[in-house]
């Protein structure tokens, strides 16, 4: 899982060359994880940038969440009592949730914790064939999260293919 074609197993930077299973095992979970939080992120980003945002008011003196900026720039918009809820949710989420806390996980990054949601239903071939999928949709989304950010802070449409089609995203425009 994870060697595909046309690639096949592809470790430019030698981080498993002569290492044991233990190793590998540790950075597939932390590739997994990184994965599904760049997806998480893609997600977001689309979100915010086609102008949806909560309703009402981030903090007490009336800063609406509307008035936030898409992506990195709404980083310093953010009152400093959010980004600490938002640092105290994410050390949450890794202390507590996003773990295998039964110890049993079928294979790493497996955060199913006792529920199954028709996971046993699938044949192994299934199952490889999912793993895999997850595994490239997120390294798609690592790098994709990482041109927008890179775009983003070059100046102007991070949503550069938008741009050159003459369909300019307004991202943070009025903002």
């Amino acid at each position: 899982i994870g060697a595909q074609k046309p690639l096949g197993f592809w470790d430019p930077l030698n981080f498993v060359y002569e290492q044991d299973q233990e190793r590998f095992d540790r950075l597939r979970y932390v590739e997994l994880k990184h994965g599904r939080i760049a997806m998480l992120a893609i997600t977001g980003h689309l979100w915010t940038s086609s102008g949806h945002r909560l309703a009402g008011d981030i903090d007490y003196h009336g800063t609406s969440f509307a008035s936030i900026k898409t992506g990195i720039a709404g980083l310093s918009q953010i009152p400093t009592a959010g980004i600490l809820q938002i640092v105290a949710f994410v050390g949450f989420l890794e202390l507590f949730v996003m773990k295998d806390v039964k110890g049993n996980g079928e294979f790493p990054g497996d955060f199913r914790n006792g529920f199954d949601f028709g996971w046993n239903n699938y044949t192994d071939e299934e199952k490889a064939e999912k793993r895999s999928i997850e595994l490239n949709n997120g390294r798609a989304a690592q790098m994709g999260i990482l041109g927008l950010m890179f775009h983003e802070m070059m100046g102007g449409d991070p949503y550069v293919i938008n741009e050159l089609f003459g369909y300019p995203s307004g991202f943070n425009a009025g903002l």
